[in-house]
């Protein structure tokens, strides 16, 4: 499953307005992937006039992204889950197997939701179906903008916040989100810097076709170049990202279809029989980078353009979306007071709220990946150690999979199931 913003397809342009009805709003959204939609679609569901600038969305994107319960309960307080959950399939179970062959390995490992009480972990979807739903939804609201365009540059004084539009007329506003990815104009007009790294690790992705039903199970092979994971979509169609060197990345992304479904058949251990490719494939290099601060000059960031690390337990977007649930509060509690929008303490209560949870959840996943590359014999017996007690104990079990969904000490209050 993977959470990469939605890149740019002529074959899947939408259409968005050119010119904007006003140029002045309170707040500005610069991004058109999901995070940025989904930004647009809370801060006007409370009551903010709200403008989205971005590229055109891409309608034919066939990568997945897995929504975690927290994330569902985000959409459904702000009255979109209802147009959304058709689209998803449900991740009722998670199937961790050590599929390396060390000297140490780990216990295989099943997680179900039943033992939290809930339906699901999360739910799994088509990017191509998760992007046409938000970008409907955001087109039919009466307090979103949409201007099909990329900025150039952000400035702003003691008031407001200018976006200088590469065609379009600029817009000013309070406060800008930026959620305009990796390469973020936002995060460089703000003087931003970051810290990147790379692994030497490239991700297959693609979708599948099996014989053998997954039963709404996520299945997950630790192996020594890194996850490979299946997760589940409507019918005997499973989503995958192989994580390998880029160097065998690349041997297999040049096979023939049925030359490759055998070697992913073989990978998998035939845990769902019968494979068939379902889709193109996509190679993408592994790599991360963290904003040194999430906010400055009247610009916040969130997403990828604060935060961005490779696609392994689904937590890519789901952290993002918590991002946009802290910030639509803040927004939201700043209007109420009459107060301005772009303050440089509203910056930094963001930035302070948001801190621990993007920098706990980078480092987990960096420490899980890093400890697949080792073949250092520490790491492999308390890597496998974890595992054996996660299987073994329950109160160790049931903290592993609440906070694997969303960190229980700071959710945020539109994350929380209503009264």
């Amino acid at each position: 499953m993977t959470d990469h913003t939605a890149t740019e397809s002529d074959a899947s342009r939408s259409t968005f307005l050119v010119v904007p009805q006003t140029t002045d709003f309170e707040v500005a959204v610069v991004g058109s992937g999901p995070a940025g939609m989904i930004a647009a679609l809370a801060l006007a569901s409370q009551g903010l006039q709200t403008a989205l600038v971005g590229p055109a969305v891409n309608l034919d994107d066939t990568r997945t992204t897995a929504l975690m319960e927290a994330s569902r309960q985000f959409l459904e307080n702000i009255g979109i889950w209802s147009d959304l959950r058709a689209a998803f399939t449900p991740l009722e179970k998670m199937r961790l197997i050590d599929g390396t062959n060390r000297l140490i390995r780990a216990p295989e490992t099943t997680f179900a939701a039943s033992e939290l009480e809930l339906p699901a972990f999360g739910y799994n979807v088509l990017n191509k179906d998760l992007n046409r739903v938000l970008y409907d939804l955001v087109v039919a609201h009466e307090r979103i903008e949409l201007v099909e365009d990329t900025i150039k540059s952000v400035s702003c004084d003691d008031r407001r916040a200018t976006l200088e539009l590469s065609s379009a007329p600029n817009l000013s506003c309070q406060v800008v989100i930026g959620a305009d990815g990796r390469n973020s104009v936002v995060r460089r007009s703000a003087g931003i810097e970051t810290k990147t790294w790379t692994y030497p690790q490239a991700a297959l992705v693609l979708n599948l076709k099996h014989s053998l039903p997954h039963y709404n199970t996520s299945t997950e092979f630790h192996r020594e170049t890194g996850p490979f994971t299946m997760v589940p979509l409507p019918g005997k169609i499973s989503s995958l990202v192989h994580v390998e060197t880029p160097e065998r990345a690349q041997e297999l992304n040049a096979l023939e279809d049925d030359a490759l479904a055998a070697e992913l058949e073989k990978l998998s251990q035939s845990v769902l029989g019968v494979i068939e490719l379902a889709s193109e494939r996509q190679v993408y290099p592994l790599s991360g980078l963290t904003a040194l601060c999430m906010g400055a000059h009247r610009s916040l960031l969130m997403g990828e353009a604060a935060h961005a690390f490779p696609p392994i337990g689904a937590q890519g977007l789901n952290l993002s979306l918590r991002d946009v649930a802290v910030a639509t509060e803040l927004l939201c509690d700043a209007k109420r007071s009459n107060g301005d929008l772009g303050t440089a303490g509203l910056l930094k209560k963001y930035e302070r709220n948001r801190k621990a949870d993007v920098v706990s959840r980078t480092t987990a996943v960096d420490l899980l990946n890093r400890s697949l590359l080792t073949d250092a014999l520490p790491v492999q017996v308390l890597r496998s150690l974890g595992l054996y007690t996660a299987s073994r104990i329950p109160l160790v079990r049931q903290l592993l999979m609440r906070e694997g969904i969303a960190p229980s000490w700071n959710l945020p209050h539109l994350m929380r199931p209503r009264d």
